[in-house]
């Protein structure tokens, strides 16, 4: 039986992938195999010495301290491009919302007071105020090209706007997912120089906090709508409402409120919406509750933040997943652990990133504890588990 603990509500929907017969799910469990949450932040919690991985109903991991997960051999898992479309629905609306003055218009129109008649002439007077344009023909830029990006990119393009893109990091399988007519921008700052729109779909780290600021704000076109629906931190805030005092950035959309800019008249603040839709959070859930129970149940790993893509089709074998560090002669050393232990090795699969190493092994034979605690004694090994 596999324990799971949820630390955050995760959708029903996600939790079904994971049969009540083979798993334990609560929000309270001791000893768990694998743990699941959202917004939860891990960085001061305890970690059981129980856990095997862990999953991020969402894209970003951030509240989950990856080094240190890393240091023991444990996988974190998310859910990158199931909250695409419920992401890529809110940067559109806030374009328009951004472009046509709406959210001002609808707090002028509200406050309205008089009867009907006074209310019409007030109307007539006061909508010019709130003239605004369309996006056909303006360019949008897209900083960031995974599946959020790429979304987003599409449906401007859909929409009659010209679109260039960057991210250096970009996939050839994302490139086919991109529409032809999204321009590649050779770095930021050219990409930044040209846009009358500019869209964050990146992580929140080093290299990009800030990643708008003062001096860049400089090189952009007047009259700029910025939107962040990515990371709190990418956007410099303090930065983006001086320059709104200039006329340098029409509007600000984001989605991230503070006491700086919740109650400015050009900064639509709204409370974290990205991914808050029930398609969205049934997305998530599935698909990484089916990562972990794919993990606990063959060892495979798909869609981990800090291992490499491992898939090896179960066959009449018994089944050994190594975690180690990515040093010279790891594959020498279980080898010949393994074969001192008598084991034949069916079929073996070894993939690396960065500073990990992660093998798969099949054996004609079950698995005994005495060879589990000799591939553990070998120095590098970080976790060894028998399936």
């Amino acid at each position: 039986m596999y324990k799971i603990l949820t630390l955050n509500n995760i959708s029903i929907a996600g939790l079904e992938q994971l049969p009540r017969e083979t798993y334990e799910i609560a929000s309270e469990i001791q000893h768990p195999d694998a743990i699941l949450l959202r917004s939860f932040n891990m960085h001061e919690m305890d970690i059981p010495p129980s856990l095997k991985a862990v999953g991020r109903a969402g894209a970003g991991v951030n509240n989950i301290p990856v080094d240190r997960m890393s240091a023991l051999g444990i996988p974190v898992f998310n859910a990158p491009g199931a909250n695409a479309n419920a992401v890529k629905e809110l940067v559109i609306a806030g374009m328009l919302l951004a472009s046509r003055n709406i959210c001002q218009a609808w707090d002028f129109a509200r406050n309205l007071e008089g009867d009907d008649a006074s209310i019409s002439k007030a109307v007539e007077a006061g909508k010019k105020n709130f003239a605004g344009f369309e996006l056909p023909g303006r360019t949008l830029g897209v900083i960031g090209l995974g599946a959020i990006g790429r979304a987003v990119a599409n449906a401007a393009v859909d929409l009659g706007m010209n679109v260039v893109g960057f991210d250096p990091g970009i996939t050839i399988e994302g490139a086919w997912q991109l529409s032809s007519a999204v321009e590649k921008a050779p770095t930021v700052d050219a990409l930044l120089a040209r846009v009358d729109y500019v869209s964050f779909h990146v992580p929140l780290v080093d290299e990009t906090r800030n990643l708008i600021n003062a001096e860049r704000l400089k090189a952009m076109k007047d009259g700029v709508v910025i939107l962040n629906f990515a990371r709190n931190g990418i956007v410099d805030d303090e930065a983006v409402v001086a320059a709104i005092e200039t006329g340098k950035v029409y509007a600000y959309v984001c989605d991230f409120p503070n006491n700086l800019i919740k109650n400015h008249e050009r900064v639509i603040a709204l409370p974290h919406l990205g991914a808050s839709t029930r398609e969205a959070e049934d997305n998530c859930a599935i698909m990484v509750a089916q990562e972990v129970r794919d993990y606990l149940e063959n060892g495979n790993i798909r869609n981990s933040v800090n291992f490499p893509e491992v898939n090896m089709p179960r066959g009449e074998g018994y089944r050994i997943a190594i975690v180690n560090s990515n040093v010279p002669n790891m594959l020498g050393q279980i080898s010949t652990v393994t074969a001192d232990a008598g084991q034949n090795i069916v079929d073996m699969l070894n993939k690396s990133r960065g500073e990990l190493a992660y093998t798969l092994i099949d054996v004609d034979q079950p698995v005994k504890d005495d060879l589990i605690s000799a591939l553990e004694d070998i120095d590098g090994v970080l976790a060894v588990r028998a399936l």
